[in-house]
């Protein structure tokens, strides 16, 4: 018998906003302009999944030189013009949100300012709303599971009875290290081969989701 989940906890991007394909071009963008190039894969390889204060601490590892807080101001407005011009949900997530009967919560490496922008701009924000979480919360970022752990705890919910829905590998060893449940969304920019581990469910498709959950 599947294990009865009391709340399913999804991640922000690329699972909900498919944000990360526009972001992940952009990145390199900014990252070459700050002297430092990478191929999109070595983008989502460092840096899908985690929160931009691990962005920033890598690139001035990379560079040898501390950044000011406000180094990613001026690149901000590129982001922003491109979801306005081109974000979208992820493929099947709208219908797959209608039908999940069970509680639900947001749990993301991204800010609460980028989320409500996203979120907003794909109509997704009164979904949740009340039940966002972010990285800026705890101490520490995916992979490690305070996120996930505090999630739970907000919504009163034992994490032994939360699924996960995560596309990025620091997000499902973070579920995983809540002792939760993860399922892992392969559609998106990390291959789906990439995500598995025991205790994860991979799957390729959002539709398939309401039917996992049960």
């Amino acid at each position: 018998m599947a294990k009865p989940y009391e709340l399913v906890i999804f991640d922000c991007d690329g699972v909900l906003v498919d944000t990360e394909r526009l972001a992940i071009r952009i990145d390199r963008q900014v990252l070459a302009a700050m002297g430092w190039s990478l191929t999109e894969q070595e983008v989502v390889e460092r840096f899908v999944g985690r929160t931009p204060e691990h962005m920033t601490r890598e690139l001035s590892a990379y560079l040898g030189r501390e950044l000011p807080a406000d180094w990613d101001e001026e690149f901000t407005p590129l982001y922003r013009t491109t979801w306005e011009a081109e974000l979208e949900p992820v493929p099947g997530v709208v219908a797959a949100l209608d039908a999940i009967t069970l509680p639900t919560c947001v749990a993301s490496s991204g800010s609460h300012r980028q989320m409500r922008f996203t979120l907003g701009l794909t109509g997704l924000w009164d979904r949740f709303a009340g039940r966002i979480f972010s990285a800026e919360e705890v101490a520490e970022g995916k992979p490690a599971p305070d996120l996930f752990l505090h999630a739970a705890a907000r919504m009163g919910v034992e994490p032994a009875r939360c699924a996960v829905v995560e596309d990025s590998v620091p997000g499902v060893e973070a579920a995983l290290a809540a002792g939760m449940d993860v399922y892992a969304y392969g559609g998106g920019v990390t291959a789906e081969a990439k995500l598995r581990r025991p205790g994860a469910t991979t799957f390729a498709a959002m539709a398939e989701l309401p039917e996992l959950l049960q």
